[in-house]
């Protein structure tokens, strides 16, 4: 489901991160200790009153050298401007209102975005008097928080809740299989589009950023129906954008959040860089089915090791998704084209698929029968039963005596065994323990 976007623009050292980091609360612990996830991110979802939605933290999106602050703010408020439906716009107390903070606004006022202005750093009552004079740049009551604290924070949710969006969902059948192609701007996205499509709908340039937006393309192969969506790289306008790769995060973000399947798309000739990984890391997070196209590999020169190499370099890069099949093709030339879209279908069909309890369970006590779980002080976990509740990722929970007992590395093991069994190929899994009396 697609959610509404915001995003936190500000001057640097006015507590962006912070405030991001409350909002989006306990989610990013969810993957710390994930092998191989990029920790650095600058996209999460938030929740609120019943309300869910993307946040931006553009404070994550720095540029080099010492005379690109005021260059970087104005990227920041730019990327707002194009990327979110609210933007809250945070100043500082405790430097008060500043000339940088007039030049942020002037650019927002020009959006005709809603706008939420927080004053962070309210960490005492005599702070809190400063707020007032932030009523000058025009956007209303100012919003007083302490990001460290975490005062003021629900009073700012309640505020961007206010002014979200309600988003038209768009209509697909049950059977039509979304499939998202994300990546770095130039690994040729929009090329692998039109080989899919076998024609030119999509403007191809060999600049990067010249995808103009998101667009869905539906088709139909082999009696199964698609719905293409091309994740638009940089914008062409505009040089400032071709400075941050991280923009394309924002990018990949949204089309991950409407798909099923996402192709995390590599330049062959390029080989991985970490960007890769933030890119990655969020389609994991979002529990989407996915797969690595590693496009032009047509121009890489190679041997008969080459192609097991770099799976091997993808397998140490994303340890996170070892599950994830790997596709070497060539957009320009069609080269292994045609293995793309049955896996597509594969893991699509894994990603959907419902396993029998009772087969589940056969299994669970065989892996505990061949490896008991390890005592902790004296104490050993019993694993009374498991099921799977939902699809799209599989999500199992399983019933346990003690689930601090669970260790990581012995849920990891019980999840290597489910996907022994089952294949799984391509989707994540997501195990869940709970003690048996939490159950209903």
């Amino acid at each position: 489901m697609a959610r509404p976007v915001v995003a936190i623009v500000g001057r640097p050292n006015v507590g962006k991160s912070t405030v991001f980091n409350r909002i989006i609360g306990e989610r990013l612990a969810i993957v710390e200790d994930k092998p191989g996830i990029t920790r650095d991110r600058i996209y999460g979802i938030g929740e609120w009153n019943g309300k869910s939605f993307s946040i931006i933290d553009t404070g994550g999106i720095e540029l080099d050298g010492e005379d690109m602050i005021l260059k970087s703010i104005r990227m920041q408020a730019e990327l707002a401007m194009e990327e979110a439906d609210v933007i809250v716009f945070m100043c500082d107390a405790k430097s008060g209102l500043t000339q940088s903070d007039e030049e942020v606004a002037n650019l927002l006022y020009r959006s005709g975005k809603p706008i939420v202005i927080a004053v962070n750093k309210v960490d005492n009552m005599e702070r809190a008097d400063h707020i007032y004079e932030f009523y000058n740049l025009g956007f209303g009551d100012p919003i007083g928080v302490s990001g460290s604290h975490g005062m003021g924070v629900g009073d700012l949710l309640d505020a961007i809740v206010e002014k979200l969006p309600e988003l038209e969902e768009e209509e697909y059948d049950e059977d039509v299989i979304r499939v998202a192609l994300i990546g770095r701007p130039n690994v040729g996205k929009s090329s692998l589009v039109n080989a899919i499509l076998g024609e030119e709908r999509v403007i191809v340039s060999d600049v990067a950023g010249t995808t103009r937006d998101a667009i869905d393309t539906p088709f139909e192969k082999d009696g199964q129906r698609y719905v293409l969506i091309d994740t638009a790289g940089m914008r062409k306008r505009g040089k400032v954008y071709e400075t941050t790769e991280k923009y394309s995060v924002m990018r990949a973000m949204k089309a991950i959040e409407r798909a099923d399947v996402v192709l995390i798309v590599i330049n062959g000739e390029e080989g991985i860089i970490e960007q890769d990984k933030h890119i990655a890391g969020y389609a994991y997070e979002a529990g989407r089915a996915s797969a690595f196209v590693v496009n032009k590999w047509d121009i890489v020169e190679k041997d008969d090791k080459t192609m097991k190499n770099f799976e091997q370099k993808i397998r140490d890069h994303f340890l996170f998704m070892t599950y994830a099949p790997v596709v070497f093709l060539s957009a320009l030339t069609k080269q292994r084209l045609q293995k793309l879209l049955p896996v597509v279908k594969h893991v699509a069909e894994q990603h959907n698929r419902r396993v029998q309890t009772h087969l589940l369970n056969d299994v669970i006590s065989d892996a505990v029968a061949i490896n008991p779980p390890p005592t902790d002080k004296g104490r050993r976990m019993r694993i009374n039963y498991a099921t799977q509740v939902t699809v799209k990722p599989p999500t199992i929970v399983v019933f346990v005596n003690d689930p601090d007992l669970m260790h990581f590395s012995y849920e990891r093991y019980l999840e290597n065994k489910i996907r022994a069994a089952f294949d799984f190929e391509g989707t994540p899994i997501r195990l869940f323990t709970r003690r048996k009396s939490d159950e209903g």
